[in-house]
C-alpha cells in the first residue's frame, strides 16, 4: 500500500503542514479493519478495470476506502495527465507520449466538483450550531437584495436539501461580468412549488452569499478556518492547482465555454466564471484528505484535538433527506444505501460515501471528463460501493 504520510509540501503549490498534535488515520491490513480480504481484493481489482483499454471510464482513478480508523485500501490506477486535445472528427482523445503522460498516485489532487457542496453545507451547519444562522430562517433575512428568493419565502433548509424550486443553474459563463451575474442570482425566483426537490447548483450560491453576507468572511476562507486548517487537510483548497488531475478539452458545442485543455484549474463553467470559488463547485483535494473529512463525520465531529462540529449537529447534517450530503442513495452507493449512508458525486467522476450503520468509508476520486463529458455513467461507484458493503459483513 502506497505511504499516506503527509510530506508536509502542498500538491497545489502552497507550502504547509500538518499540526504534530493532529493524529492520523493509519494504513493497514483489511483484516486489521474488521474487512473481508477476498471483498477488498476484488474493490482493488476494480478500480484498474475503470482505467483500462482505449476507452475506459476514467483516465485516472484513485479509490481509498476504510473502517474505523484504518485504511485499509489505498490504489491508484492509470492517469492523472493521458491526453493532449480530444478530437470531435474521431470521438477519441488525442493520446500523449507515454513520457509526456502523469500517472495518477494516491496523493494526487483532483477537481471535486459538487464534492465542493459538502464543504458549504457543513460551514453552514457551522454557523446553525453558532447560532449565526437559522435553519428555518428566510434567505431575504440575510441576502434582502436577492429579492426573489426574498419574495417567495426561501429558507435555508430549502437550499440544503435542494427543495427551495430553484432551477438546476443559471448561464452565469455566457455573463459578460460580475454584476450582471449577480443581477441574474438577485431575480432568479423559482420555477417549482418551494418544497419540490431539484437539485440545483444556485441553492449553493445563494448559501454561499447568505454565508459571506453574515460573517463578513469569503467561502474560501470559511473553510479553511473551519474545516481543512483544523483537521489538517492540507491538500484541500480552492483552485488553481497546478499539479491536479486534468479535466476536459473545453470547448463548444459539447461543453459551455471555450477554455481547451483544463488542469489545475475549476472545470464547472459557472464556477469559473464566478473566480473559482463557488459554494457548487471549485474545489480541489486528495482522496487521503477526504479520509480524514470522511472519519470526522463519522467521528461525530471530531478528529483527535480538533473539534468542527458537535455530534448533534453532525447528525442534524446527515438525517435524511441530509443538509447537502444525499442520503441511502443506491445508484451511486450500491449496497451501502439503505441503513442511513451518506455521500455525493461530482461531474467530474468523484464520489464519497460514509456508512455510520458500519463504519465504513469510501472514496473515488477520478477524471472521467478527461478528454470530454461524456453521459454520465455511476454503475462503477456503485459497484465499489457494494464491494465495500460486503466487505464489511
Amino acid at each position: 500500500m502506497p505511504s499516506l504520510e503527509h510530506t508536509g509540501e502542498h500538491p497545489c503549490g502552497v507550502g504547509g503542514r500538518r499540526e504534530l498534535s493532529a493524529p492520523r488515520l493509519r494504513a493497514d491490513t483489511p483484516q486489521r479493519a474488521g474487512l473481508d480480504p477476498a471483498a477488498v481484493e476484488h474493490l482493488v481489482g476494480e478500480v484498474h478495470a475503470l482505467t483500462a483499454g482505449d476507452h475506459p471510464w476514467a483516465a485516472g482513478a484513485v479509490a481509498l476506502a476504510g473502517r474505523g480508523p484504518v485504511i485499509a485500501v489505498a490504489e491508484a490506477a492509470g492517469w492523472a495527465v493521458r491526453y493532449a486535445a480530444y478530437d470531435p472528427e474521431t470521438d477519441s482523445g488525442v493520446e500523449l507520449p507515454p513520457e509526456a503522460r502523469v500517472p495518477a498516485t494516491v496523493h494526487t489532487p483532483f477537481d471535486l466538483a459538487s464534492l465542493t457542496k459538502l464543504f458549504t453545507s457543513v460551514a453552514a451547519v457551522q454557523q446553525i450550531e453558532r447560532g449565526t444562522l437559522g435553519m428555518d430562517a428566510r434567505v431575504g433575512d440575510y441576502l434582502p437584495d436577492f429579492h426573489a428568493a426574498a419574495a417567495h419565502g426561501i429558507t435555508v433548509r430549502q437550499l440544503l436539501t435542494h427543495t427551495s424550486g430553484l432551477r438546476p443553474e443559471l448561464p452565469l459563463y455566457d455573463c459578460p461580468d460580475d454584476a450582471t451575474r449577480l443581477s441574474l442570482l438577485r431575480a432568479e425566483s423559482p420555477t417549482a412549488e418551494p418544497g419540490t426537490y431539484t437539485y440545483s447548483d444556485l441553492n449553493m450560491l445563494l448559501l454561499q452569499f447568505a454565508l459571506e453576507r453574515i460573517t463578513g468572511r469569503t467561502l474560501d476562507v470559511l473553510i479553511e478556518d473551519g474545516i481543512t486548517r483544523p483537521l489538517g487537510m492540507t491538500a484541500t483548497r480552492f483552485g488553481p492547482c497546478p499539479g491536479a488531475a486534468a479535466t476536459e478539452d473545453q470547448r463548444r458545442p459539447w461543453a459551455k465555454a471555450d477554455r481547451g485543455m483544463l488542469r489545475g484549474v475549476v472545470h464547472d463553467e459557472n464556477a469559473w466564471a464566478l473566480g473559482g470559488v463557488a459554494g457548487h463547485a471549485g474545489l480541489f483535494s486528495s482522496a487521503p484528505d477526504l479520509a480524514v473529512f470522511c472519519r470526522t463525520l463519522l467521528a461525530g465531529g471530531s478528529y483527535g484535538p480538533a473539534r468542527i462540529l458537535g455530534p448533534d449537529f453532525v447528525e442534524l447534517l446527515l438525517t435524511p433527506p441530509g443538509l447537502g450530503f444525499a442520503v441511502d442513495q443506491p445508484w451511486f452507493m450500491g449496497a451501502l444505501a439503505g441503513n442511513g449512508a451518506a455521500g455525493h458525486t461530482g461531474f467530474t467522476g468523484t464520489s464519497l460515501v460514509l456508512d455510520p450503520a458500519t463504519d465504513t468509508f469510501l472514496i473515488l476520486l477520478a477524471n472521467t471528463v478527461h478528454p470530454n463529458r461524456r453521459p454520465p455513467n455511476s454503475a462503477p461507484r456503485a459497484a465499489l460501493a457494494t464491494r465495500l458493503a460486503r466487505a464489511a459483513i
